[in-house]
C-alpha cells in the first residue's frame, strides 16, 4: 500500500477501490483507524466488532457482542484495545453498561462504564492520555478515564451532543442544540467554554465534528447531510456543501492528514473530494459502489481511506498508468 506522502490533486483524484468486505450482517455503525498502527476497527448492527490490517487489506479478527451490541467504537492508544458503546442494554431500569473497554487480543471486557441513560451517539479518545469522552441522547457529555470505571466529569447540554478533541488534546469541542459549538480547555473544562461558535442558517443538529491535524480547521456534518468547514480559531464558516438528504441516513466527512483536502459521502451514493487549501475546489467524485457511505475516514499514515455502509471498502491511488479497478470481487 502506498505510504502517505505529499498529497496532490492528481493522487486524490485517482483514488479507487482496492478491497471490498461484504460479509457483514447489517449496517456498519462506525469505523476507526489506530493513530500509529496500520489497523482499522468496525462495529456493526450484527453485533460484531471486526479488526483489519490495512497494509495487507486483511480481516484479522471478528468478535460478537450479542448481549450489549456494538454501536460507536474507537481505538485506545493500545493497538488491540477499543472502547465500544452498547445498543441492547439501554432499556434497563438501572444505569446501563453503556460503554465497554474491550481487549481484541483475548476477547475480554477489561472494564464497564455505567452512567448514560440514553444511546451514546459520539465517542472520542484523547490523543495524549487515557481520557475519553462520550456524548449521549440523555443530553450529557461524560468524561472518563480508562483506568477507573467512575465518571470523571459531566456536562449537561441541550439537544444531541457531539464531541471531539483537537489533535493535541488541549481543546475539545461540543456541538449542541441550535448549531452552537462550544470550545473547552481539556484541563479546566469545569470552568465552562472559553469560546462559542454559531453555525448560522442551519437548524439541523451536528452529528460529527473533526479537527484537522494542524488545528486550523473544523469539519462539521449535520443530520440533514450538510457539511461545513470552519476556522477553528475564530469559528468563521469557510464553506459548506449539501450532500443530498433525500434518503433518511446520515453521512460522514473526513480530512486528509495534511488538512488540505476534505472528502464526504453523499445521500446519492457518491463520494466527493475538495481541495480546501485556498478557495475550495472540487477535485474528485466517485460512485462508492456500496450504496450510501455512512462511514468515511482517511487513514492517519497512509494514502488510503475507508468507506462503509453494510459493505466496507478500502480506497488507494490507482496504479500509475492503469485505470481504476472495477470492484467485481470480494476480499
Amino acid at each position: 500500500m502506498t505510504p502517505l506522502s505529499q498529497l496532490s490533486d492528481d493522487i486524490v483524484r485517482d483514488m479507487s477501490i482496492s478491497a471490498l468486505f461484504s460479509d457483514f450482517g447489517g449496517k456498519i455503525n462506525c469505523l476507526d483507524f489506530h493513530r500509529t498502527a496500520d489497523l482499522l476497527v468496525t462495529s456493526c448492527d450484527d453485533d460484531s466488532v471486526r479488526f483489519y490490517d490495512i497494509s495487507n487489506a486483511k480481516l484479522l479478527k471478528t468478535t460478537y457482542h450479542t448481549k450489549h451490541g456494538a454501536d460507536r467504537i474507537c481505538f485506545t492508544h493500545h493497538p488491540s484495545a477499543v472502547i465500544c458503546s452498547s445498543k441492547h442494554t439501554l432499556d434497563s431500569d438501572e444505569a446501563p453498561e453503556s460503554l465497554r473497554y474491550l481487549s481484541m487480543y483475548d476477547n475480554r471486557c477489561l472494564r464497564y462504564f455505567k452512567g448514560h441513560k440514553g444511546r451514546v451517539v459520539s465517542l472520542c479518545m484523547s490523543p495524549v492520555n487515557d481520557g475519553f469522552m462520550s456524548g449521549s441522547l440523555d443530553h450529557s457529555v461524560r468524561m472518563w478515564d480508562l483506568r477507573v470505571n467512575v465518571c470523571q466529569g459531566m456536562l449537561h447540554l441541550r439537544g444531541r451532543p457531539t464531541v471531539a478533541y483537537d489533535q493535541q488534546g488541549l481543546v475539545f469541542a461540543v456541538a449542541m442544540e441550535g448549531g452552537a459549538i462550544k470550545l473547552f480547555d481539556s484541563r479546566s473544562y469545569d470552568k465552562g467554554p472559553f469560546d462559542t461558535f454559531l453555525v448560522g442558517g442551519d437548524t439541523a443538529e451536528v452529528c460529527d465534528i473533526k479537527f484537522s491535524n494542524d488545528g486550523k480547521s473544523m469539519l462539521l456534518t449535520t443530520t440533514n447531510n450538510h457539511v461545513y468547514l470552519l476556522d477553528a480559531y475564530h469559528g468563521e464558516k469557510k464553506c459548506g456543501f449539501s450532500m443530498d438528504s433525500s434518503v433518511n441516513v446520515t453521512i460522514e466527512a473526513t480530512f486528509t492528514p495534511d488538512g488540505q483536502y476534505v472528502l464526504s459521502g453523499s445521500g446519492d451514493g457518491k463520494i466527493h473530494a475538495w481541495n480546501i487549501s485556498d478557495e475550495p475546489n472540487k477535485v474528485g467524485c466517485w460512485d462508492s459502489y456500496i450504496g450510501v457511505p455512512t462511514c468515511l475516514r482517511w487513514a492517519p499514515r497512509r494514502a488510503m481511506f475507508a468507506a462503509a455502509s453494510s459493505v466496507l471498502s478500502f480506497w488507494i491511488p490507482s496504479e500509475e498508468g492503469k485505470p481504476p479497478v472495477e470492484p467485481l470481487s470480494e476480499t
